[in-house]
């Protein structure tokens, strides 16, 4: 994967829209999404595959325990991708891997950690329209019908009942990413959109001839507290990430912690002044 390592907050803005200009339509544009981590070194590992890395088969009994458990709250999600979307909104493990079409939501997640300012972190962008070159035929021709490059949950409830669904459509693993209907606030405020492999085994970018979607802009540790502190500024934090009490208190603790001093050492005076 190629490494864009910025040094500050222009630098962020200048890798996060590189090559956006589209000459056709004269207008800014790409197919990039983007995806937020506290440690560089984190891979694109979907939370089931992190927590049953023993048997991802686990799956069908996690989504089941969560239809049952979660009756009274599900009545109206009648969709089975809307189903796990909104379990993987509430931390449930499955195989999707949340993404967001802006760069500095992106940010957010990078950076909303303060016990990891001393790790590096990084925004992964993924190039779409190279991960939709290697769909098999089925779900190409869907997404060319549509004329878009992201699958909506009519179009899978229309092209795939569920998971084993999938495996019946091409036998070779692929990946595709999918927007769920904004059920939720924090969908919509993330500008959040999935991706997910056909075997739950593969992670999106060991699928054959896709690594060269991906791009890792790397955010150094020394320049988090500039990236957060500036997102701040443009209403990119918790309060507008995660609508409610929650998102306000996790914000309000973030912003009255001393972070300045423990992450920012003071610039030694040179200018002969006490």
């Amino acid at each position: 994967m190629r490494e864009i390592i910025i040094d500050n907050w222009d630098a962020l803005q200048a890798a996060a829209f590189e090559n956006v200009w589209d000459e056709d339509i004269l207008r800014y544009r790409n197919n990039r999404v983007f995806r937020g981590v506290a440690d560089k070194r984190w891979g694109l590992v979907p939370s089931l595959n992190r927590c049953c890395p023993q048997n991802t088969g686990l799956e069908r009994q996690i989504i089941r325990s969560f239809r049952k458990y979660g009756y009274a709250d599900l009545t109206d999600c009648h969709s089975f991708w809307q189903l796990v979307a909104m379990g993987q909104q509430y931390g449930l493990p499955t195989r999707l891997l949340d993404w967001t079409y802006s760069p500095l939501v992106a940010a957010h997640f990078a950076t909303e950690n303060t016990d990891a300012y001393h790790l590096d972190g990084a925004i992964i962008c993924c190039d779409m329209e190279k991960i939709n070159h290697l769909l098999p035929e089925k779900f190409s021709r869907l997404l060319y019908q549509e004329k878009c490059n992201v699958f909506s949950m009519e179009m899978l409830d229309g092209a795939a009942e569920d998971f084993s669904a999938l495996k019946e459509i091409c036998d070779q693993p692929f990946s595709f990413f999918f927007e769920p209907a904004s059920v939720v606030n924090r969908i919509a405020n993330q500008y959040a959109l999935f991706s997910l492999t056909s075997d739950a085994n593969i992670l999106i970018d060991s699928i054959q001839g896709a690594d060269s979607a991906f791009i890792r802009i790397v955010i150094p540790a020394e320049v988090k507290l500039e990236i957060r502190d500036k997102l701040d500024y443009i209403n990119i934090s918790e309060r507008m990430i995660y609508p409610g009490l929650d998102g306000i208190c996790r914000w309000i603790a973030r912003r009255y912690a001393p972070l300045g001093p423990r992450y920012h050492q003071k610039q030694p005076d040179t200018t002969g002044t006490t």
